[in-house]
């Protein structure tokens, strides 16, 4: 297989197995903050919709809520696809923080397909042309969709273990509860 239907692949596996895990998502889940002092999606003072950034990273980074990290993940794609193959004017502060699930899936969408779209016109030579990142280090092409790959998997497996943290945050969704209810041993109340 080529190096770029390789890529490909990885790639929409990659998004694919992103998107199941945020089948479902809740607004209650998107914006659920599992400790105090998550970095998050809000408005700013001037009502403005934004995500938590500092720069550089504090160490250790917050946690984060689910929101942000969806947000995160599309902004992503949005800026490799920018400053690697767009027009290299957008800064993420440029980028206003969808104020829903909705329209976080909606912007990873459209940064998947941009991103997509780039790899695909692509001819094989052209993998290893150097190509700018948002914080203006030079890389391959193939590592821009190579880090994107790494990106999705890394922070969905982030966004399942927060979902599952959510859920069993509930009462009605503890194991034992969930049995009980069941075989009706459960009153409602």
């Amino acid at each position: 297989m080529a190096r770029r239907d390789l890529l490909l692949v990885q790639m929409d596996e990659a998004y694919e197995r992103l998107r199941r895990r945020l089948e479902g998502l809740t607004e209650d889940e998107y914006f659920w903050e599992p400790v105090p002092g998550c970095w998050t999606v809000h408005r700013d003072e001037t009502g403005r919709w934004v995500t938590d950034y500092a720069f550089p990273d504090p160490v250790p980074a917050p946690v984060t809520t689910i929101g942000w990290r969806l947000v995160h993940i599309a902004d992503c794609k949005v800026m490799y696809h920018e400053y690697a193959f767009g027009a290299r004017r957008l800064t993420f502060p440029d980028l206003i923080a969808p104020a829903t699930v909705r329209g976080a899936l909606e912007r990873l969408q459209e940064g998947h397909r941009l991103l997509r779209s780039d790899l695909v016109g692509l001819e094989a030579d052209q993998l290893d042309q150097p190509r700018l990142t948002n914080w203006g280090e030079e890389w391959p092409a193939w590592r821009i969709f190579w880090a994107m790959i790494d990106h999705d998997l890394h922070h969905g497996a982030e966004i399942g273990c927060l979902r599952d943290l959510y859920r069993a945050s509930t009462v009605e969704d503890t194991p034992a509860i969930r049995r009980e209810i069941q075989a009706g041993q459960r009153l409602k109340v």
